[in-house]
């Protein structure tokens, strides 16, 4: 029986797109290898956001060449593909594929030819949810995408580029994926876009759906417990998608909005369309509608003609939102993107102070907030267990990591009430409720 190796990279659509491959190579009758030796085919599914995620990748490749059998078929899929298409093959002479990341439901091509070279780096659409194989066996959170592509054109942003243009999934089709889901082991759902709250989508009777709409249908389904998305455009932030939050219990109260700068000089050359009173206006009536509600976000530091005041602003943002958790990156120039071509590029060394200086500031917010939670009994989903296998570890509905004694319970609880106990930055401690 062959055996196959897939390593992923990146965001949690490449995530859901590393699961549906496993899904479609184990269907064809092959078997799952963590060992890179053993495998016949080896893929990795990359992500191109940053540029340190591309050099990830051929720095991978770099070892694994080395690593496996003279006869294993090698590639690489998703938004690397895409970015440098054909070059790869040049830089890594031994790659046999290279699909984009709306063409590696084409991967069986290779399989059947594998004295070819296969190169496919077409933005096609939605036909790959078509063509592969359900899951047999879904995980507790499982995500759903229901968008490709984006629409925005940040000029930081390589996604327009490597994912293409926003297509929403018909309604009906999220859903039967959403059903399939839970009835083969999904207790939580995490709805996926580049721009998911942008989620429009029109059917033959010219009725139309948004996300509000995929939330009530779910939360209708008994065995899904929590639904959550990301990840949100703020200006996307609609009434009827705020009000979710004040009217469905099973919506977790946390969401991730990315702001990426407290500047308006650089929000508007980052062609992020939206002023601060706005974003916090928007973050005030989600806070009407759900008192408990906790909002994280991204950041971008050193973007083109930064400035000292410029990063200032930012600092005073992020306290301001009270962001419980965040991911903060230095800006890092992309292929096909405007940003890349702005005059005034800002010095590595002065990213990293910046860089440094926001993520101080942001860990103080998350430790607070994390001690805020002691002594608060909190509904968390099961995980796994830790390396030990004496603790379970947990999501609270915030998605902190909460790690729990098992004292003797020989299956953890899939859902359960935890007491916090103790609490860091990084994570939390708990007990059982009573």
């Amino acid at each position: 029986m062959k055996q196959f190796f897939i390593q992923t990279f990146g965001c949690q659509m490449n995530v859901y797109d590393g699961w549906r491959i496993a899904t479609m190579l184990k269907s064809r009758g092959m078997t799952q290898t963590e060992n890179v030796s053993d495998a016949d085919i080896i893929i990795l599914n990359t992500c191109a956001v940053r540029a340190k995620a591309t050099d990830k990748v051929f720095s991978a490749l770099g070892r694994i060449r080395r690593a496996k059998k003279p006869d294993a078929l090698m590639g690489i899929v998703g938004c690397v593909a895409r970015e440098v298409g054909s070059d790869a093959f040049r830089r890594v002479p031994e790659l046999n594929f290279v699909l984009g990341p709306q063409s590696y439901h084409k991967l069986p091509q290779i399989l059947d030819n594998p004295d070819t070279r296969l190169l496919n780096i077409d933005l096609g659409g939605l036909e790959k949810f078509d063509e592969l194989p359900q899951m047999t066996t879904a995980p507790t959170v499982s995500y759903i995408p229901i968008q490709e592509g984006c629409n925005h054109c940040c000029t930081y942003c390589i996604v327009p580029y490597t994912r293409g243009r926003e297509l929403s999934r018909s309604f009906d089709d999220c859903m039967r994926d959403t059903l399939h889901a839970a009835k083969t082991g999904a207790v939580e759902i995490c709805f996926l876009g580049q721009n998911v709250n942008g989620y429009k989508y029109t059917d033959e009777n010219g009725k139309t759906f948004r996300l509000s709409d995929l939330i009530r249908e779910t939360a209708k389904i008994p065995e899904i417990m929590r639904i959550r998305f990301t990840s949100s455009y703020p200006t996307e932030m609609t009434d009827d998608l705020i009000e979710m939050f004040a009217t469905e219990p099973k919506l977790l109260p946390f969401l991730n909005m990315p702001i990426q700068s407290g500047s308006p000089n650089v929000l508007r050359r980052m062609n992020r369309p939206y002023d601060l009173d706005q974003y916090i206006s928007i973050v005030e009536k989600l806070r009407i509608a759900r008192p408990d509600i906790q909002i994280s976000s991204d950041f971008i530091v050193g973007f083109p003609d930064e400035s000292d005041s410029d990063f200032d602003e930012t600092l005073q943002i992020a306290k301001r939102i009270g962001y419980i958790n965040s991911y903060c990156f230095k800006y890092s120039p992309r292929p096909h993107t405007g940003a890349a071509l702005l005059p005034n590029q800002i010095p590595e060394n002065i990213k990293a102070s910046r860089l440094a200086l926001l993520d101080n500031t942001l860990n103080e917010i998350q430790r607070s907030f994390n001690i805020s939670c002691i002594d608060k009994t909190l509904p968390c989903l099961y995980e796994g267990p830790d390396k030990t296998g004496l603790h379970a570890v947990y999501r609270t509905p915030y998605m902190q990591q909460c790690i729990v004694a098992l004292a003797g319970k020989s299956d953890a609880p899939t859902m359960a009430n935890i007491t916090i106990t103790d609490a860091n930055k990084a994570s939390l401690r708990g007990k059982f409720a009573e």
